[in-house]
C-alpha cells in the first residue's frame, strides 16, 4: 500500500469499530482500481473467446431442427409420402420434447456445474439423432427422430442463457445474449447456402437422395463441433479450472456486485428442488413466458421461410439463396438494437420498437403480390427476432437471484413459449398459399399481444423499483441499491 492511501486512511474520521483498509478500497485485493480494471477487461476477453463457440452451436443447433424445412420440397415429402398435416406434425412434434425437457436439463445443470461436459455431450447425440433421420424410410420413423432431437436440443438454449447469467453483469448480457441468439438468426441464412449447396450437388451419390445426404452431413459436423467444445467452454465461476485465483474471486465479485448479493449459495435455501418451487409460483414467470409465447407464434414464419421465398415466384435453388440476406439482415439489426440497449440500460421500448416493424412486414404481405414488395417484407419481418432477444436479456435482468431459480424461470419461459412453434407449425398450410393472409394475420395477433404483455409486465417491474426505493428511504441508505431494467 501506498503513502498516500496511508494518510487518505488516517485522514478519515474516527470510528468505534476496527476499519478493514479493504472495506475502504474494495478493490485492493486485486492491487487497487486500476489493477482490477486491467484484470476484468482480460477475463472478460478470455470468457468471450471462449463463450464464441455458443454460437457455432447454435447455428447448427437451428441448422438440424431447420433442415426438415429445407428438404420439403426436395424429396423428403414425396419418399416418405407425407401429408401436408403430417409435414406439419413432423416439425411440431419436435417442440413436444423440447418442452418436456426445458426444466429438468436446467434444474441438472445448476446442479453439476458443468457445461462445458454436458452441453457437448448433448450436442453430440442430437447430431447423431439428426443423422439417423437420413434413413428413415416413413412417416414413422422420421416423427420418432424428430421427437428425441427436440428433447436432446431442448438443453442448449436455455443451458447458454443460464451459463451467461453466471459470468456476466446487467451491463454486458443483453449484448452477449445478442450475439449468441445470432447464431439462431444466421443458422437461417447459413443453413439456407449450405442446404442448397448440398440439396443441388449430392442427388443420388452412392444411391442416396440429396435430402438425405442434407441430415448425413449436417449431423455429422455436429458431432464433430461438439467434441471440440468440451476443450473450450467454460464451467461456473466457482468450478472453471482454467482461472487463476485473482480471476475466480474477481469473477464471483462481479455478480456480487451487479445484484447486491452473491451468485452462488449465499441466496440458496431450502433443498435441490427449492428453486424450483420459487419459479413455479411466482406469476410474474408465467406472464412473461405467455408473452414470449405470443411472439414465438409471430415468428413461425422462421420453419417456413424457404416456402415464402418460393412465392416470389423463382426456381427451388434460387428460392433458398433468397433466404439467406433477409437473416443477415436480421442478425445486423439485433446486434445494435441489444448493443444500445445495454448502453441506454433500457429494455421495453427496444423491444417493441422491433416488433412494431415487424408488425408493419406482415401487412405489406398481406396487402400485395408485388415481388419487390413481398421480398422487403421478409426482411421486415425477420428483423422481429431482435425484439425477441432484447426480451431473452430482459428476462434474465428480471428474474437475478437465487440461481437456482434463475436456472428453472429461463427453463419455464423458454419451454412454454416453445408451444408457439407448436402451433406455428399449423399455421401455414399450402393451402392458405401464396398469399398466406391468414398466416400472416394470426402473426400480427401474436405481435399484438406481445406488446400488451410487455407493457403490463413493465408496469409491475416499476411498482417493485419504487418498492426498493422506499425500502432504502425507510433504513436511511443514501447508496441506490438494485433496480430492475423497465
Amino acid at each position: 500500500m501506498s503513502i498516500s492511501q496511508y494518510s487518505d486512511s488516517a485522514s478519515l474520521p474516527p470510528s468505534k469499530e476496527d476499519v478493514d483498509p479493504e472495506d475502504i478500497d474494495p478493490d485492493a485485493e486485486f492491487g487497487g482500481l486500476a489493477a482490477r480494471k486491467e484484470l476484468e477487461r482480460k477475463l472478460l476477453w478470455k470468457l468471450d473467446l471462449r463463450m464464441s463457440i455458443l454460437v457455432l452451436i447454435y447455428i447448427l443447433n437451428y441448422v438440424d431442427r431447420n433442415n426438415a424445412g429445407a428438404a420439403r420440397s426436395r424429396g423428403l415429402v414425396a419418399d416418405l409420402h407425407l401429408t401436408d398435416q403430417q409435414f406439419a406434425t413432423l416439425l411440431s412434434i419436435l417442440y413436444v420434447g423440447y418442452i418436456i425437457m426445458q426444466i429438468p436439463s436446467n434444474m441438472f445443470l445448476n446442479f453439476t456445474g458443468k457445461p462445458s461436459l454436458y452441453l457437448p455431450a448433448c450436442m453430440a447425440v442430437w447430431g447423431m439423432i439428426s443423422a439417423l433421420t437420413g434413413i428413415t424410410t416413413n412417416f414413422t420413423g422420421a416423427v420418432i427422430t424428430r421427437f428425441f432431437l427436440g428433447f436432446i436440443e431442448a438443453a442448449f438454449f436455455p443451458g447458454a442463457l443460464f451459463l451467461l447469467s453466471k459470468w456476466y453483469k446487467r451491463t454486458e448480457i443483453g449484448f452477449r445474449t445478442a450475439i449468441l441468439y445470432c447464431g439462431n438468426i444466421i443458422s437461417n441464412a447459413f443453413g439456407a447456402l449450405l442446404a442448397s449447396g448440398i440439396l443441388r450437388g449430392m442427388n443420388n451419390v452412392l444411391g442416396h437422395a440429396a435430402w438425405r445426404w442434407l441430415f448425413y452431413l449436417e449431423g455429422a459436423l455436429t458431432v464433430f463441433v461438439a467434441i471440440c467444445a468440451v476443450f473450450i467452454l467454460p464451467d461456473f465461476p466457482s468450478t472453471t479450472k482454467w482461472l487463476s485465483d485473482d480471476e475466480r474471486r474477481l469473477a464471483l465479485k462481479r455478480m456480487e456486485e451487479d445484484a447486491g448479493v452473491g451468485d452462488q449459495k449465499e441466496t440458496e435455501q431450502g433443498g435441490f428442488a427449492h428453486g424450483l418451487y420459487l419459479a413455479v409460483t411466482d406469476w410474474t414467470v408465467w406472464w412473461f413466458a405467455m408473452a414470449v409465447n405470443a411472439v414465438v407464434v409471430s415468428l413461425s414464419f422462421n420453419a417456413y421461410f424457404p416456402t415464402l421465398s418460393a412465392t416470389l415466384g423463382y426456381n427451388p435453388t434460387v428460392s433458398l439463396v433468397l433466404v439467406a440476406p433477409p437473416f443477415a439482415f436480421a442478425a445486423i439489426v439485433a446486434f445494435c438494437l441489444c448493443r444500445h440497449s445495454d448502453y441506454k440500460q433500457e429494455r421495453f421500448y427496444h423491444i417493441i420498437g422491433s416488433w412494431i416493424v415487424g408488425i408493419i412486414g406482415f401487412i405489406i404481405a398481406i396487402s400485395t403480390m408485388n415481388t419487390a414488395a413481398r421480398y422487403v417484407s421478409l426482411f421486415l419481418m425477420a428483423q422481429t427476432y431482435a425484439g425477441l432477444v432484447v426480451m431473452l436479456a430482459w428476462m434474465n435482468n428480471s428474474f437475478p437471484r437465487p440461481p437456482s431459480k434463475r436456472a428453472v424461470c429461463v427453463a419455464i419461459i423458454n419451454g412454454f413459449s416453445q408451444l408457439g412453434n407448436v402451433a406455428g407449425s399449423y399455421i401455414w398450410p399450402l393451402s392458405w398459399g401464396p398469399t398466406y393472409r391468414y398466416s400472416y394475420s394470426i402473426c400480427i395477433a401474436g405481435s399484438g399481444t406481445a406488446i400488451i404483455m410487455a407493457w403490463v409486465f413493465k408496469q409491475h417491474l416499476i411498482s417493485l423499483n419504487k418498492k426498493l426505493e422506499r425500502e432504502e428511504q425507510e433504513k436511511g441508505i443514501k447508496e441506490k441499491g438494485f433496480r430492475y431494467l423497465l
